[in-house]
């Protein structure tokens, strides 16, 4: 098929996926004034709209008979068009990781070019790895929105031929890129306040992206009886309050978070003073077994935190160099926590309380 056919037929066929300026121009024009193209990705062909016209999500429900209150879907062309919009840490890890690629998050944020396409507040976003779509969304000056080629309900459509034999005249444009390398829709999850919640299944498994969004933090101490099993207790009931569950629940965010000594007696229990401190929390900690930190133990966590700069030295001594960074202080600010074994339950209180205050200092960079 020649170019020029193409164009008679609405459509341009690009092998390499490519879009030369002045079919990027045309597909500007038509999206800008409120009209509906097909566009390739990696998973399968989509309808592209503007995300912020309502005559532009009208027409893009009504060609493929799509009730109004189903979500759509903004598409970016780079990472940095969400710099705007706050989003939480366990996401950020997620786009890391896994954009561009077959991801979509439904996330919770603010943006007014989205209010269109918002539930609550919820909104799903996803950059495809398709580099001549992404790069052409990238260049829009308006946000777009794109859901699966085609009719509500059926199968989406991976292919050119099948998208213009069913819906041939309704379209504005077709790029056509032969068909969709991966042919199957891309995973959904929906991560924020109170949610992790896998929406639609694809090729990403639910703990794969948990282990992906979360971290294995772990504290240490000496005995691993006073300092750390109150750091662990602590940044349990921490992390709950930042995702909006139960410190029981953290893990399904992918939070794993436990303590260890240098010198542990292994099986101690916690301090007495520490477990009746921590049950005024409302966690229990009388259940505790003292662990020694070893070099499996320690190279298992993502971050680990010494209570004081003579613990950060020996759990870096455990590591090779280039993973020593995963090894800090607790306190951000240099100090060290002192040790209030066989102190009063007064002094744990402060012990406690200065490890409550590192903490919150650090709970912005886990979630």
């Amino acid at each position: 098929m020649s170019n020029e056919q193409s164009k008679e037929a609405k459509s341009y066929q690009s092998p390499d996926g490519s879009l030369p300026r002045r079919i990027r121009k045309e597909l500007t024009k038509l999206l800008a004034g409120g009209g509906v193209v097909a566009l390739p990705t990696e998973t399968v062909y989509g309808f592209a709209a503007r995300a912020d016209s309502e005559s532009a999500l009208e027409r893009l429900r009504e060609l493929k008979g799509r009730p109004a209150d189903l979500p759509l879907t903004w598409h970016i062309g780079e990472r940095g068009a969400i710099e705007n919009v706050a989003l939480p840490n366990t996401v950020a890890r997620l786009a890391e990781a896994y954009w561009p690629g077959p991801l979509t998050l439904v996330v919770k944020g603010q943006d007014e070019r989205l209010a269109l396409i918002a539930k609550d507040g919820w909104y799903g976003v996803r950059l495809p790895a398709h580099t001549g779509t992404s790069e052409f969304l990238a260049s829009l000056p308006f946000p777009v929105v794109m859901s699966s080629a085609n009719r509500s309900g059926d199968r989406p459509m991976s292919t050119p031929q099948a998208i213009a034999e069913e819906f041939g005249e309704e379209l504005d444009f077709l790029i056509d890129n032969g068909p969709s390398r991966i042919g199957e829709a891309s995973t959904v999850l929906r991560v924020g306040p109170g949610k992790f919640e896998l929406l639609r299944e694809g090729l990403l498994a639910a703990p794969e992206l948990r282990r992906c969004a979360g971290l294995r933090i772990a504290f240490t101490c000496t005995g691993n009886t006073c300092r750390s099993p109150l750091a662990e207790a602590l940044t349990k009931l921490a992390l709950a309050r930042a995702l909006e569950v139960s410190a029981t629940d953290i893990g399904e965010f992918g939070f794993e978070v436990s303590s260890m000594g240098v010198f542990a007696p292994p099986g101690a229990p916690a301090a007495e003073h520490g477990v009746a401190i921590m049950k005024e929390r409302g966690y229990d900690l009388s259940r505790h077994s003292a662990r020694v930190a070893t070099e499996e133990l320690v190279s298992h966590h993502d971050r680990i935190f010494g209570l004081t700069e003579s613990h950060v030295e020996a759990l870096q001594s455990m590591l090779p160099p280039k993973q020593r960074r995963r090894v800090e202080l607790l306190d951000p600010e240099g100090h060290g926590v002192p040790d209030p074994i066989g102190g009063s339950l007064e002094q744990y209180e402060e012990c406690a309380r200065v490890i409550e205050q590192a903490i919150e200092r650090r709970v912005s960079e886990w979630v």
